[in-house]
């Protein structure tokens, strides 16, 4: 990182996040109120990149894309000092392209207007892809207008885990305590939809659509319980949190059919999305093992036992999407077996005992076998876990895992343990906020306080910023100085 002035006198006169990859700072400063500021094309500057002069005269912005040109605008906004600029010299650009957060609204429903403020904090830190887990066991939230059931059954649930329960489980059950509160139904239609589109597409941020396959389908099986392996199942998504038994029957035709008409909505619903979720993780096998049509989906695909049926499930809609000129994104369990390499992983585990104990690819082995990947390591990026503060308001975040403090989280390195012949396959990084102890927007941001101690945000992205727009050893330095002395304190402590 090549700076021009010291650490402590650099983050003493600017609050940049992430910190550029040059930064030269000069005398003197800018109103900023009526300055000229122009705009230039360079193509030799990086995909993202741009270049940012400011002068006594006005300022200069030259990149090679809009994106480039928008990130300028978005770092002359965190320059600015009771309405002046710092004369400075910026030469800046991404090292990963997928600097990522996931917001999961299948347990629970956050609304526009959350979903379009963590947009705004996405962009000034430029992070620039939201990836929205929109259906699991205990919600469907998008419409699908060909089958308006899937919401009508859906995304209402009877009741729902009371707000602040935390899961402490006892003699093998949970002590969850309910609410009794009918819960929706809460989904986004499909204007919703387009105007969060448009929002994201104003501020440089792709979205990517999850819909889960083939297991944590109880929100679907509620609208279709005769595609579940019993086909006697009650007709509402689950109530607790958790993995399931029961998940989609992958010998049922008419099942795989009304999956391919969901993306095929999907698909025209996101115009302009390079990628689409696809799920795959934590699907239990036990009622395959023993379903009839599955079993005689094993003997006609003469596939190998019932683990074999995600591997068939899973290159079927990858093909399904390369078809329509997409490409699948998947947790990674989707890369167990032979899949097209297509295919994108999602490294969230740290071995086999995570998730529903199924077989595990390691990051290191799928970059190997010339996979793209997305890091999420679950004891690094999941932000809906407890934060470390000895008074945490929010205990009830996940109690699983370790918690995710300041430390841990710049301690996230997207690279670490990959080989080096395998990490051009690494797209880059992501935040991801899980939503069973994320109840509302609140929650999501997580304003509260304790004395006059403010506490940083949930699904603050600042962090993730950092560590998906610069490399490995660029980060540890900003972020003790960064902690200790700027107005992102709050966010970042």
């Amino acid at each position: 990182m090549a700076l021009i002035m010291g650490m402590s006198v650099l983050v003493a006169a600017v609050s940049v996040v992430p910190l550029p990859q040059t930064l030269d700072m000069r005398e003197g400063t800018l109103l900023a109120k009526g300055a000229k500021i122009t705009e230039s094309v360079d193509p030799s500057l990086a995909a993202e990149g741009y270049r940012l002069t400011v002068g006594p005269d006005g300022v200069a912005i030259a990149a090679a894309d809009a994106a480039g040109a928008f990130y300028a605008r978005e770092t002359l906004k965190q320059l600015e000092t009771d309405g002046r600029w710092p004369c400075c010299r910026i030469v800046d650009a991404p090292a990963y392209r997928w600097r990522g957060v996931m917001i999961d609204e299948a347990r629970h429903f956050l609304g526009k207007s959350a979903v379009k403020r963590l947009l705004d904090q996405m962009a000034a830190y430029k992070l620039n892809v939201l990836h929205w887990h929109l259906t699991d066991d205990q919600g469907w939230r998008i419409e699908i207008k060909r089958h308006p059931e899937l919401v009508e059954y859906g995304a209402v649930r009877p009741r729902s885990v009371k707000y602040g329960c935390p899961t402490v489980w006892k003699g093998g059950r949970p002590n969850w305590v309910f609410d009794n509160d009918r819960y929706g139904p809460f989904w986004y239609s499909h204007e919703d939809i387009r105007e969060i589109l448009a929002y994201a597409k104003a501020r440089h941020v792709t979205v990517v659509p999850e819909i889960e396959l083939p297991g944590h389908e109880r929100a679907l099986l509620a609208a279709h319980p005769e595609f579940s392996c019993k086909g006697n199942l009650a007709r509402v998504p689950k109530i607790g949190w958790g993995i399931d038994e029961e998940v989609v029957c992958v010998g049922n035709d008419a099942a795989m059919k009304l999956l391919e008409d969901v993306f095929d909505e999907v698909c025209e619903l996101f115009p302009d999305a390079p990628y689409i979720h696809i799920g795959g993780d934590e699907c239990p096998r036990t009622r395959w093992e023993t379903c009839p049509k599955c079993q005689a989906r094993l003997k006609a695909e003469k596939l190998s036992g019932a683990s074999a049926l995600q591997t068939w499930m899973t290159s079927r809609f990858v093909r399904y999407l390369e078809r329509k000129g997409r490409r699948a994104v998947g947790w990674d369990e989707v890369l167990v077996g032979d899949v097209p390499r297509s295919t994108v992983g999602m490294s969230w585990r740290n071995g086999a005992k995570d998730g529903a104990k199924t077989s595990f690819v390691s990051a290191a082995e799928a970059v190997r076998r010339g996979f793209d990947m997305v890091m999420t390591p679950n004891d690094r990026t999941y932000l809906s876990r407890p934060q470390g503060f000895a008074n945490d308001p929010y205990p009830h975040f996940s109690p699983g895992g370790p918690s995710i403090t300041l430390k841990t989280a710049y301690a996230f390195d997207p690279m670490a343990g990959l080989p080096s012949e395998g990490r051009a396959h690494v797209l880059g990084g992501q935040a991801s906020v899980w939503g069973e102890y994320v109840w509302n927007a609140a929650d999501l941001e997580c304003t509260a306080e304790v004395g006059e101690q403010p506490l940083p945000t949930a699904a603050e992205p600042s962090a993730a910023a950092v560590v998906s727009w610069r490399r490995k050893g660029e980060c540890s330095a900003v972020a003790a100085s960064l902690s200790l002395s700027t107005p992102l304190r709050r966010s970042l402590l």
